[in-house]
């Protein structure tokens, strides 16, 4: 079994940050001590969604199409699976993480979990893995490889840092092995250790290529809450597309965190469907000490 491998990246953010809030001091006699006001709770719709480089049930590759199933579910962070970076002729040798970025407007970190050398000496390195997407700027992230045997894909879970509406999160997305329960085991191990006990809320979304009831799911809802089981109606089956047969695509969440809604969005993009989930940060951190981390 390999070794965990991390690499770590710091985003460049792509928008300004606002200008800063005046300090006032007031002098005078101190008023008797009240307790300050809760903030509100922070809603952030999450979504994950295993993409099939872009190619639909129709076998058809469109990635537009891909995109506008984002834009019109109203995510604020997406979790993407089976992303090609100039991968190859089956996804026209596009960087579909950047892509997707530029047509809706959002904020991207890339996973390469397969990076292999390219077909022609000078052009960009074929990789294959997963992607973040958040309309909240990214301050950090990190790919961490996950451990794999013998001649198994290599698997990632990739990590972003936002701040959603002045609320630190930390979001992670992955996908792990589909024909070893042995590898699904180590891998979700793998994943709890990195994710550990963070300072801030942590969402993950993933292709987990488990059903609700198999110990991979037992033991990584150990640290984290199913949001489809907390408050999902129904089956909530995500595979496939054309014929909906189990739950393997997930949203989960810190215990801080409340799941408001959830649902399975009905597409012919992918030969998965992706799932949302409306989440309530918690509003007391804001201006309680929860200060970005630097990096990790």
């Amino acid at each position: 079994m390999h070794l965990i491998q991390t690499t770590v990246r710091r985003a460049i953010p792509r928008v300004a940050l606002g200008a800063l809030a005046a300090v006032v001091l007031v002098l005078g006699v101190a008023a008797p001590a009240q307790a300050a006001p809760a903030a509100p709770d922070r809603t952030v719709r999450a979504m994950s969604y295993n993409i099939h480089h872009g190619q639909g049930v129709d076998d058809r590759l469109d990635l537009e199409r891909i995109a506008a199933e984002i834009r019109d579910s109203g995510a604020d962070i997406v979790g993407l699976q089976e992303v090609d970076r100039h991968w190859g002729e089956r996804s026209e040798f596009v960087d579909q993480a950047a892509a997707l970025a530029r047509m809706l407007h959002m904020h991207v970190v890339y996973g390469a979990n397969l990076d292999l050398d390219p077909l022609d000496p000078g052009a960009p390195r074929r990789q294959y893995g997963t992607a973040i997407l958040s309309d909240a700027p990214i301050h950090e992230w990190r790919n961490t490889l996950l451990p794999r045997t013998g001649n198994l894909e290599q698997r990632g879970l990739l990590e972003a840092l936002v701040t959603v509406r002045g609320v630190p999160v930390r979001v992670f997305t992955t996908h792990v092995q589909h024909n070893s329960m042995q590898e699904r085991l180590a891998q979700v191990a793998a994943v709890r250790e990195v994710i550990g006990v963070p300072d801030e809320s942590v969402v993950l979304t993933g292709d987990l290529n488990a059903r609700p009831d198999t110990p991979e799911i037992g033991a990584i809802t150990q640290d984290l809450v199913d949001a489809w089981a907390e408050v999902g109606v129904g089956d909530g089956y995500t595979l496939s597309a054309e014929n909906p047969y189990a739950r393997i695509d997930y949203v989960m969440h810190s215990g801080d965190v409340v799941a408001r809604a959830a649902a399975v969005l009905s597409t012919d993009g992918s030969d998965h469907l992706p799932v949302v989930a409306d989440l309530a940060l918690p509003g007391d951190r804001v201006g309680a000490g929860s200060a970005v981390r630097p990096g990790r």
